[in-house]
């Protein structure tokens, strides 16, 4: 099925917006430290470590710059979804701003599971289609509705949350976040695709489940071999 057109213009529309509301909240407020300069464009190859990246000499407009988003993502995998990601490891002028961007593709019935960014809150704007989307409290309350083209959502920094794609025609969104690189865990792939692995019992416990169905979930998320 071919996917909804979306034209640069409104492409950049969203770019925009979800960079403004970013940037409105106060910087006591962001995500990573405040920058003590200009510019710190990230040296990805160097081995220094630091909370971030070395600044690299030399920075020029392509540090700044990149297409990434500009076309949808290929959807066909067994979740329906995939995430491009435009953060520092591929904007390397982004190291110390606290901003980054992503697009997420949905198929008709996609989902981009349960997750969290343990750095920074999450604010999606739709370019299209329609998505079902949530989070969870630290009080298991779900908070979720439905958006559509346009709409705007914020998923606070931290909580586990959701988006699937309500509708039988593709859909896609821009994430902004305030942090440079806002890290994702998946629920389900950290617990049963983690290595060394979770030992069994632990999670037999958790779940109230078998020992039996815990390996069979896990072979769901081992890596797949070459």
């Amino acid at each position: 099925m071919a996917r909804p057109s979306c034209s640069p213009l409104f492409l950049g529309a969203a770019v925009a917006v979800a960079l403004a509301v970013l940037a409105a909240a106060p910087l006591a407020l962001a995500g990573d430290p405040d920058y003590l300069q200009d510019l710190c464009v990230a040296d990805l190859n160097s081995e220094v470590k630091v909370n971030g990246f070395p600044c690299k000499a030399n920075a020029t407009a392509d540090d700044f710059f990149s297409s990434v988003l500009a076309k949808p993502g290929a959807t066909n995998n067994t979740m329906g979804s995939v995430v491009t990601g435009a953060n520092v490891e591929k904007v390397p002028g982004l190291n110390t701003l606290g901003v980054s961007l992503s697009r997420i593709d949905y198929a008709p019935g996609g989902l981009n599971p349960p997750h969290t960014h343990p750095r920074a809150t999450e604010l999606v704007f739709v370019l299209y289609g329609t998505l079902d989307v949530g989070f969870l409290t630290t009080a298991n309350k779900l908070v979720a509705r439905t958006i559509s083209q346009g709409d705007v959502f914020a998923f606070p920094r931290g909580l586990v949350h959701f988006q699937k794609n309500a509708g039988d025609e593709p859909a896609a969104v821009i994430s902004a976040f305030n942090s440079q690189l806002p890290g994702t865990q998946s629920i389900a792939m950290t617990l049963f695709g983690a290595s060394p692995e979770v030992p069994d019992e632990v999670l037999a416990k958790a779940f109230q489940i078998e020992a039996e169905e815990v390996d069979k979930i896990k072979a769901k998320f081992a890596p797949k071999k070459s």
